[in-house]
Order: structure tokens, then sequence, then C-alpha cells
């Protein structure tokens, strides 16, 4: 069983969060689920960091669902990987940083939006690549 914990105190398990707090963290957790599962299937969504939401939503809401996407045979594997070492493989970093690029050179070069869309756009790309320079590397090799 693996140890849940709650924002509010820190314990393992601990279940002293209010009942609409539960229910607002628990849809959270649904939310970013489905974001994640989109994921898995559209390129310039990433899957690994909505599952980690997910997980932290519900480990303050719903131990049955926490464990079961801890546990789960596809997303289980990463956010496990993630609990243990805190790490990224250098050719995630590197698909990661490449896919960001990507979308905003798509989103500034052929969407075109107003300024203040690009602004924020930037901003959250700038936000990614800081996020992901920061985590340490580690040399795994990608799947086959």
């Amino acid at each position: 069983m693996v140890p849940r914990m709650s924002p509010s105190s820190g314990e393992p398990g601990s279940r002293d969060a209010a009942p609409g707090r539960r229910w607002l963290l628990f849809a959270l957790g649904w939310l970013f689920f489905g974001l994640g599962l989109l994921g898995a299937f559209l390129p310039v969504l990433p899957t690994t960091p909505f599952m980690l939401l997910a997980l932290w939503a519900f480990s303050a809401s719903s131990p049955r669902f926490h464990d079961w996407l801890y546990h789960h045979r596809v997303f289980g594997p990463p956010l496990q990987r993630w609990r243990a070492e805190r790490t990224l493989p250098l050719w995630v970093k590197g698909l990661a940083l490449a896919s960001m690029a990507g979308s905003a050179a798509w989103v500034g070069l052929v969407v075109r939006p107003r300024w203040y869309v690009l602004a924020v756009t930037g901003a959250a790309v700038a936000a990614g690549v800081a996020f992901v320079a920061s985590v340490p590397s580690s040399r795994r090799p990608p799947p086959r």
C-alpha cells in the first residue's frame, strides 16, 4: 500500500479535509486524469504531469482512486518512477523541450493569435522549460 499525503496535515492517509474540499479535489483528480489521457493520444499535451496532478488530488480525496492510478498497468510505472527517482530521462527532456518549442512556433507562426494570447503561451512554455531544466537527468534509455 502506498501512503497518501494530505495537503492539509502532511500525514499519510489523513482524512481531515472538509467534505466540500474532498469533492473538489476528487473532481480535479478526474479532470487531470482526463487531460492526461488526452495527452496519451495528442502530441502537444503531456501525460505524466497531468497524471501526477491527478495522483495528488486523489491522495487527498480518494484512497481508492489514488491506489488505482498509482498501480495502473499503463499510467502507474511512470508515477512510481517519479516518486522513487525524481528525475527525467535525457530523452524525455529533449522530447519535452522540442515539443514545447514546436508548439510555440506553431502558435506564433501558423495560428498567429493576438499579442496577449501569444504572451500567455510564451509564459506557459517558459514555465515548462524552467521546470524541465530544473529536474535532474537520468540516463534511462527510451522504451522500445
